[in-house]
């Protein structure tokens, strides 16, 4: 009970500070022009990659990353994400408030006598992303114009006016370290750290029963090991269980970290369909081409009545799209899952900000409501990663399972029918 009491304070703190980060986040560039709260732009501000992680409930002053990218002559550039964007003061005239905001910079670059502007825009097809200006006249001084001020701009279907200078506009190949990457190597680095301490502790120990973290992690591996590896995959355990555990476990750390605000936390990496993507590719990939010759030979001549098969191949269309289906069902539930999660929890905090505008009854009776609801919803987004993980490492040992079946008319030494096995 007194563990609760102590959690549930800290818990309201840090609503709080994703409160205070929310608001801040609705006050950038539009907010000198109009009062309203942006709700899409927040929720998608926050759902999205960054070059910049947010400092802990600020979303003005940020962690800068390495930007790599190659310009179009070919050179390549790293420099800090810092060079395109800095903290400005905002005062508003009527009431004299001041307010700090993050504004976009042009980053200039030289080397061997030529000059390269770097920009993320805000106005065009590439926002948010790194793109290269190029000055359409040769002539133009366009450092300075654009060097050390605060670009306006103006775009077009194809190019884009900065502080009055028109520029082309041309997207690097950009392998920048952004917010979402060093998520994943943050959470690689924990999965590893987690699953090696436990190897480390039988090396020293033998088998003497952990306590505390480490046996819960083994009661994890056990569980899934046990309950979901070996169930579906029998004597071929062994051979997918690396795979399968490496899957559950850099779910489960990535679905957590994306509920905690403070770095490194708060990075929505299973919300991100590419990453999800990648993840059942990986699954699709271990399915087919580690497949037996009956999984094979069932897709492309099942054991169904030779009409549906030939002379038109109406069973192998149907396999073949179902190849496809599995791993896109699998990429798009743990994506649809987690987004979901994250957007509701997001969208009970801005109702506070959202009611604020009806008065101090509203704002008062929004605030306990939007809290109290937050607060289950991230506790029930505890549960919901879980289940995630386990759902997509389950769901990943039945296709490989399935496409490790030996057959339907194996015999025994008797010549009686057995049933169809992966224990081979």
């Amino acid at each position: 009970m007194k563990r609760i009491m102590t959690i549930i304070p800290l818990l309201l703190a840090l609503l709080l500070g994703v409160q205070g980060a929310y608001a801040s986040d609705a006050h950038g560039e539009d907010a000198k022009e109009e009062s309203g709260l942006d709700v899409k732009e927040v929720i998608f501000h926050h759902l999205g990659d960054g070059y910049g992680w947010e400092v802990p409930f600020s979303h003005v002053y940020r962690i800068p990353l390495p930007v790599i990218v190659r310009a179009q002559d070919g050179n390549w550039f790293c420099f800090s994400s810092a060079k395109l964007s800095e903290v400005t003061v905002y005062e508003d005239e009527s009431t004299g408030k001041k307010e700090e905001t993050l504004t976009p910079v042009v980053h200039v670059a030289e080397r061997d006598g030529k000059k390269y502007y770097f920009y993320i825009p805000h106005l065009t097809q590439h926002k948010t992303k790194v793109v290269e200006l190029l000055p359409l006249s040769a002539d133009a001084d366009a450092d300075a114009t654009i060097k050390g001020t605060h670009p306006h701009e103006v775009a077009d279907a194809a190019t884009i006016d900065v502080n009055g200078k028109v520029f082309d506009i041309y997207r690097p190949f950009d392998i920048s370290i952004t917010k979402n990457v060093l998520a994943l190597f943050i959470a690689a680095i924990l999965v590893t750290a987690m699953v090696m301490s436990v190897v480390r502790f039988y090396s020293r120990r033998g088998l003497k029963a952990p306590r505390k973290g480490m046996g819960f992690m083994e009661m994890l591996i056990d569980f899934i090991y046990t309950g979901v590896i070996k169930s579906s995959l029998g004597a071929k355990a062994n051979k997918f269980a690396p795979y399968l555990l490496t899957c559950f476990f850099f779910i489960l750390t990535m679905n957590l970290l994306g509920l905690v605000v403070i770095f490194p936390g708060g990075a929505n990496l299973t919300g991100n369909i590419a990453i999800t993507l990648v993840l059942a590719v990986a699954t699709f990939i271990i399915t087919n081409v580690l497949g037996t010759k009956h999984y094979w030979k069932e897709i492309f001549w099942p054991d169904v009545p030779l009409f549906l098969k030939f002379p038109l191949p109406i069973m192998q269309m149907i396999e073949v799209f179902g190849i496809f289906t599995k791993p896109a069902a699998l990429c798009v539930r743990l994506f649809a899952n987690m987004m979901g999660g994250h957007m509701i929890v997001i969208t009970l905090t801005l109702l506070i900000f959202i009611f604020a505008a009806f008065g101090a009854a509203a704002l008062g009776a929004s605030v306990v409501v939007s809290v109290l609801f937050t607060v289950f919803m991230l506790l029930l987004d505890v549960l919901v990663s879980f289940i995630q993980a386990y759902v997509f490492t389950l769901l990943s040992a039945l296709f490989i399972a399935a496409a490790q079946e030996n057959g339907h008319h194996a015999k025994d030494g008797e010549g009686h029918d057995i049933e169809p096995s992966v224990e081979a």
